[in-house]
């Protein structure tokens, strides 16, 4: 049993492990968007339905004996891949579909050794029904899930503030080599238990239900709860990192809350009790449902992120715990573990590849509520009329507050898309005759720019942009013929109204769509008085390629929303942009933030390398721009002595225990306002 439950334990646990371990890796090739996180956890539950039905069909189709040499061959041959580190020739160049190229670079990094991983859950507990025919083999499900759980716990806090990314690819390298001995181990070892035993079941051996193939519609039930569970899971974690609070390291809390009910459902029958959870899981529910379209909900953090993932945890037991109470006898559990996982591979995928190309916004989570009401229903059919009403009447409520969120949405919108890299909103407020009628870019629920709406005011800076914005100080304080100034972020593409005859403007930016609708819906870019250049692409991956482009001013606007792109404020990133940058000029980071202290960051790294730095804080309290923090990097101490700037310039408190920023190791929980 020890073995069994060691190889379990350690399948499960480097399982989840390698997930966030490689998603960081990748995160900056891709413009550290959250949807990095998505695309991989589709490309994982794929892996695990190609592995738990590799696990059904070698139980069903070969010989024990077989079946144990396929697997150890398979285990030889993946060590072959380690250690997983991706090429750097699957680093994009900008026109490509990021979605599909991150699914390509997951299949040949880490493709098979992840595959097998998979299988082990299943196939072992199989081999420990047919070596102990009394056995609990449910428990060892139980186990796997904690173990998977562990590790994504242990990750944010004892691996990631602590150790490079790296050196974590490297121990789970060695980490992997080990599970495959163990895993050989168990095989052979079952092969002898399985000679020797007995052919008697006890009564024991199906102590849960009848040793009868399952119903139709038990499977379809199997596959649907299992799918709920994932739809809720990935639309969930985009809700909250997408629409609420654009923080990376929540994509692991509503995974984590996720397994946790896994582990409780099917460690015992006693955790999940219909009787006192359906109450609570209806009000939820139609709390969720609503908060979709009450915006005095849905952008506090303080509400927002506690509703849903209580929400979560709550419909996960359902959905769980209701495929618990149909488990089969052990000899259907592959057919069993592989609906589960076909499911969840479903949830997935519509979520995070389909919703996408399909919804102009984040429509699912709404959408799910009325399908888990819906499903909810069918699953209590024989329950008395009283139960199986309730939800019947949930999916007309949440029905009725996701056709509000949709109506709200498309409110005075005049521009609505959706990729990768998240939903963009184009808003006018007021009339074109009004003296503060504006347009508006909104990404997610965050306002990109805006640009007022008047003939005779369309000239005019905005936002975060405002004549005391550390930006318009940098550029007005360096050489004034002839600027060139390289933008990092278009959004509106403000910046390029400060542009002067003679000046030269290059912006770069990852999203297409981003790049239409400033040219299309905002006129910064066509009525500026400077040349507008405009790149197509990951920034950072841009500059590395392209030769010294000598700017005046480099500006790096790029964290104020959505998932932080870390690649562009490390120690490697400072160094690509003073290559652009004249020995005189300056590069000028926009660190506004809701959440996170970026500004100790940028000056830890400018000290490190002997660069002089300047804080800017616009509070714009008598204005009509935005409260701002800029950090301007100079290697002229000159810069930012001069008048204009030292007089607005505001100390930067240190983080203690901050360690410096590099592509191989930084940390967003330290820096947490």
């Amino acid at each position: 049993m020890l073995l069994f439950a060691c190889t379990i334990f350690t399948s499960a646990f480097l399982l989840f492990l390698v997930q966030p371990i490689v998603a960081k890796e990748i995160l900056p090739w891709f413009g550290g968007s959250a949807a990095v996180w998505t695309t991989c956890l589709v490309f994982f539950q794929v892996a695990l339905l190609a592995g738990y039905t590799y696990s059904d069909l070698t139980t069903r189709k070969l010989t024990p004996r077989a079946q144990a040499i396929l697997h150890i061959v398979l285990l030889l041959v993946s060590l072959a891949v380690l250690p997983i580190i991706p090429d750097a020739s699957w680093k994009p160049a900008g026109n490509e579909d990021p979605g599909f190229r991150i699914l390509g670079l997951l299949l040949l990094t880490i493709g098979l050794p992840y595959f097998l991983l998979a299988t082990t859950g299943p196939l072992v507990q199989a081999w420990f029904a047919r070596a102990f025919p009394s056995g609990t083999v449910y428990r060892l499900f139980a186990l796997s899930n904690l173990a998977s759980m562990l590790a994504l716990i242990s990750y944010p806090f004892a691996i990631e503030p602590w150790i490079t990314t790296a050196v974590q690819a490297k121990t789970w390298s060695t980490g992997y080599a080990v599970f495959a001995l163990l895993c050989i181990a168990t095989a052979l070892y079952s092969l002898r238990r399985i000679a020797a035993a007995q052919p008697v079941v006890t009564p024991s051996a199906v102590p849960l239900s009848m040793d009868a193939a399952p119903a139709r519609f038990d499977l379809f039930l199997w596959l649907a709860l299992s799918a709920m569970g994932s739809w809720m899971l990935l639309a969930i974690t985009n809700h909250i990192t997408q629409n609420i609070a654009s923080i990376p390291f929540l994509w692991l809390v509503p995974l984590a809350l996720y397994l946790l009910t896994f582990i409780l459902c099917f460690e015992s029958d006693g955790w999940y009790q219909r009787s006192w959870l359906l109450g609570p899981c209806a009000v939820l529910l139609g709390l969720c449902a609503w908060g979709l379209q009450a915006s005095n909900v849905s952008l506090d953090i303080k509400i927002a992120v506690p509703l849903y993932l209580t929400g979560l945890f709550m419909f996960c037991m359902f959905f769980h715990g209701e495929l618990a109470k149909m488990r089969p006898a052990p000899r259907h559990l592959t057919l069993f573990y592989l609906m589960i996982s076909l499911g969840g591979a479903l949830g997935g995928m519509f979520v995070g590849l389909v919703a996408p190309r399909i919804f102009p916004s984040y429509y699912e989570l709404g959408l799910g509520f009325v399908v888990a009401a819906i499903l909810a229903t069918l699953t209590l059919r024989k329950q008395p009329f009283f139960v199986w009403i309730l939800p019947i009447a949930l999916a007309g409520v949440c029905g009725f507050f996701w056709n509000k969120q949709v109506v709200q949405l498309h409110e005075d919108t005049r521009v609505m898309v959706r990729n990768f890299y998240g939903t963009l909103r184009v808003k006018d407020i007021g009339s074109a005759d009004s003296e503060d009628g504006v347009r508006r870019l909104i990404h997610g629920v965050i306002l990109h720019g805006e640009q007022y709406l008047k003939a005779d005011r369309r000239a005019s800076a905005t936002t975060y942009y405002g004549p005391d914005s550390g930006v318009a100080l940098a550029i007005k304080n360096t050489h004034q013929e002839n600027q060139r100034v390289g933008v990092i972020g278009l959004g509106t593409g403000t910046l390029a109204v400060l542009g002067k005859p003679g000046d030269h403007y290059h912006f770069y930016d990852i999203n297409p769509q981003v790049v239409d609708i400033a040219q299309t819906q905002f006129t910064y870019l066509s009525e500026s008085k400077a040349t507008v250049e405009i790149s197509l692409g990951d920034a950072r991956l841009s500059l590395e390629r392209e030769a010294p482009h000598d700017f005046d001013i480099l500006v790096i606007d790029a964290f104020s929303s959505d998932s932080i792109p870390v690649h562009l404020i490390t120690k490697e990133a400072m160094a690509v942009y003073l290559k652009h940058v004249k020995s005189d000029g300056a590069v000028v980071f926009h660190v506004t933030n809701r959440f996170l202290k970026l500004a100790p960051v940028v000056k830890q790294i400018a000290d490190e390398m002997g660069l002089h730095t300047a804080l800017i804080i616009d509070d714009a309290e008598e204005t009509a721009f935005s409260k701002t923090d800029w950090i301007i990097v100079t290697r002229d101490k000159a810069l930012i002595e001069t008048a204009a700037i030292a007089d607005k310039a505001s100390a930067i408190d240190a983080i203690p225990g901050l360690r410096l920023w590099t592509d191989d190791f930084n940390n967003l929980y330290q820096i947490l306002k």
